[in-house]
């Protein structure tokens, strides 16, 4: 999969493309990420990339003719890329638009400045525009990583178990069960015996009902969306929480 970040700090991005799961997804072969520098296409000799809001107001604008030539420039080579504006006036990003832009073979991720873009690249060039949350970064690029390195670990052989990613939080808006490693006493607090039976089946009854629990606690609003088999209704039963579910679904119908 080939990514195309436009931004005018590519070295802002350089360093996280060098550790951990991205590194090794490059050096495989499964992405390629691109950093272009939206500076090298201004037109006077200064590379600005920015100007003042006509009608005034604070702070600046990007302007159009250095993104709208970038953007060009990296659209005349290979497949089209699939344009996505970093912008605080987008779709709230979720684990299900990672899975979804996880199926485009190229994407071209704009990195928003300043006051934002002009909007007349909005209207010419962006396909959509994404949020990763309801607050103000100073740019996109923090924004254009997080959607690369949860794009990437859905791909085909990138984190080498595809149960990893299929079992990731909001991977079906659960929240994960708890995890626990050596030693099996630490300060007082005994790891569950259940995962120290080698009874896979009871562990993964365990799991689920802890993950199911969890997410009551914590973020009871995404039980809505969920869907269980009849095995898992099962246990919800057993362990007495299918009540509480119906409870928190209608609840949070009624307030809809």
């Amino acid at each position: 999969m080939l990514f195309d970040i436009l931004t005018i700090f590519p070295e802002l991005l350089a360093s996280p493309l060098r550790e951990g799961i991205l590194r090794r997804a490059v050096q495989a072969g499964h992405i390629d990420v691109r950093l272009h520098n939206i500076r090298d296409y201004a037109l006077d000799r200064h590379k600005m990339t920015d100007d003042r809001p006509f009608g005034g107001g604070e702070g600046m604008v990007m302007k159009p003719e250095p993104l709208a030539a970038c953007i060009r420039d990296v659209q005349s080579s290979g497949p089209p890329a699939r344009v996505i504006l970093l912008s605080p006036g987008g779709t709230t990003y979720t684990q299900q638009e990672a899975r979804r832009l996880a199926g485009y073979p190229r994407l071209m991720l704009i990195c928003g400045r300043y006051e934002g873009v002009d909007e007349r690249i909005r209207q010419a060039f962006v396909d959509e525009e994404l949020s990763i949350g309801d607050y103000i970064l100073t740019g996109g690029e923090l924004a254009a990583m997080v959607v690369v390195d949860s794009v990437t670990r859905l791909l085909p052989g990138v984190l080498g178990c595809e149960d990893s990613a299929r079992n990731d939080t909001f991977s079906r808006s659960l929240i994960k069960h708890p995890q626990y490693t050596r030693p099996r006493e630490f300060e007082g607090m005994e790891v569950p015996e259940v995962l120290l039976s080698g009874d896979h089946r009871a562990i993964a009854d365990y799991r689920f009902l802890e993950s199911v629990k969890e997410t009551l606690k914590r973020r009871p609003e995404l039980l809505a969306d969920v869907r269980f088999t009849r095995e898992e209704e099962k246990l919800l039963r057993r362990a007495g929480l299918d009540r509480q579910i119906r409870r928190t679904v209608q609840s949070g119908t009624d307030h809809a």
